[in-house]
């Protein structure tokens, strides 16, 4: 594991312009095209294809990506992503996980999320896991179609148990679980009507399981927060949107290189913040901290 490096991103919002059916009109789609008119000058090419170039300039190991890829679940846009994706790194080097917006109503498997298998590799189902060296990526689905005006998402008794089963045999094979997905598990992370419906059984299973590091996005705002674990609190980052100028909502795009190092007491990353800067046109370095992670069991 020491010395692996992983880039976290999230919240890519790839710009498309929808040409919505008459019927594709009576669905959520349209309140998102409508959302799209206000805020498509906030979600930059420039700013994405700024993002593609530092990521490779700064020789990240594996890439994560945690969701909300697309804006209406279209199946142009799934198209899109996929040749996005594979210009960015082949997928032995990166993983997906989707959100909300890559759910917001039902698409067919091989019209939506199918497109992605290269990325997820998730032929058995949620949650997926990657290995890179003596990592062990966790992805989680928390992304499902919900009602008008929420963002919710909700994972499920089944993948729970999944999940529990996975990082009980990754860490008692000692590797460093690090679990992804879209919505922030953290309790008052986000208001309700954005919130992960099931997030208390979520924190209940790293309770009693155990990981080293959760990764998410959906919150408009660089964070980090804390559940409990067996032992030691595991942390929680989140990255805003990494394609979004910075406005009065969203904190401006920014994304963590994150390098995974062996310590005498435990694993530890080294987190290296890279914001967008409106100035230089550029992302650029905005700071960096050390984490203790909870040791694997």
């Amino acid at each position: 594991m020491s010395g692996l490096t992983l880039a976290h991103v999230s919240d890519l919002h790839l710009p498309f312009e929808p040409v919505l059916s008459p019927r594709q009109r009576l669905s959520k789609r349209q309140l998102s095209a409508w959302s799209w008119q206000r805020r498509r000058a906030l979600h930059r090419t420039d700013i994405l294809d700024a993002l593609a170039q530092d990521l490779r300039a700064h020789a990240v190991d594996h890439i994560l990506v945690t969701g909300d890829i697309t804006n209406f679940s279209l199946p142009g846009e799934f198209e899109q992503a996929a040749r996005w994706l594979t210009a960015l790194a082949p997928p032995e080097r990166l993983s997906i996980v989707p959100g909300n917006h890559d759910a917001l109503v039902p698409v067919p498997h091989a019209q939506g999320l199918g497109r992605w298998q290269g990325w997820t590799r998730a032929e058995g189902g949620w949650p997926f896991v990657h290995h890179r060296g003596g990592v062990a990526l966790i992805g989680l689905n928390s992304a499902l179609p919900t009602a008008p005006l929420l963002a919710r998402g909700r994972l499920g008794d089944e993948q729970l148990a999944r999940l529990e089963q996975l990082l009980t045999a990754e860490g008692q094979a000692g590797r460093t679980r690090i679990v992804l997905l879209h919505h922030p598990p953290a309790a008052g992370a986000i208001g309700w009507r954005k919130a992960l419906a099931d997030a208390p059984a979520l924190r209940a299973v790293l309770r009693r399981a155990g990981a080293e590091l959760v990764l998410h996005g959906h919150a408009r705002d660089a964070r980090m927060d804390v559940v409990a674990g067996p032992s030691l609190p595991i942390p929680c980052l989140c990255v805003p949107s990494s394609s979004a100028v910075p406005n009065p909502k969203d904190q401006g795009a920014l994304w963590h290189r994150l390098r995974l190092m062996d310590g005498a007491n435990g694993p530890q990353v080294k987190v290296e913040v890279r914001r967008w800067s409106t100035e230089a046109e550029a992302f650029v370095a905005d700071g960096a901290y050390a984490l203790a992670l909870p040791r694997a069991r």
